[in-house]
Parts: C-alpha cells; structure tokens; sequence
C-alpha cells in the first residue's frame, strides 16, 4: 500500500460520487495489495420472458437437448447467446 486512505463520513450519494470521482486509487494502492477472490454464489441476472416458437423448433430443441443431456432452456439460452454474437448481417431473416 503506498499511502493510507481517508474516507469521510459522507451526507448523501451526491458527496459520496464527488469524493471517489477525484481520487486516483493508483496513488494508493500497488497491484501486489489486491488478493483474488471467488464469488461462488453470484449469479447472473435472469429474467423470465414468454417467446412464441413454433411447435417443431421446440420439440427439436427439446431432441437435441435431450442427446446433449441438458435442460431444454439452457439449449435455447445458449443458441441465443450464440446469434446475438454473430455479426447482423450473418444472421438469416425471418418472417
């Protein structure tokens, strides 16, 4: 640790935001001060949403997740991912 830091007492987020906006953590700390850590616990944040597919995607999805012996949403969940990570003009339209 190069130097102690003080934080005071703050009144409100407004002083709280003021305080760490100009202070540089460099001046106070080396990269040897930093400790890994593991939050086992912490999840992403989900959200559950209806979607309308057709009937033969999802007894195909359901076929192929049940071949790779994962839960059928976690196969589309991770189809998902994969188009949203494709360039736009990759992806296929449809109507």
């Amino acid at each position: 640790m190069k130097k102690k830091i003080n934080i005071p007492k703050f009144q409100n987020e407004d002083e709280e935001r003021e305080f760490w906006s100009k202070i540089n953590l460099a001046d106070y700390f080396e990269v040897g001060d930093f400790k890994p850590v593991a939050f086992p616990n912490l999840k992403p944040s989900s959200r559950s949403i209806s979607l309308r597919i057709p009937e033969f995607m999802l007894i195909r999805i359901k076929e192929q997740a049940n071949e790779l012996n994962v839960p059928y949403q976690s196969l589309m969940k991770k189809y998902i991912a994969q188009g949203i990570s494709q360039k736009p003009d990759k992806i296929r339209q449809y109507k």
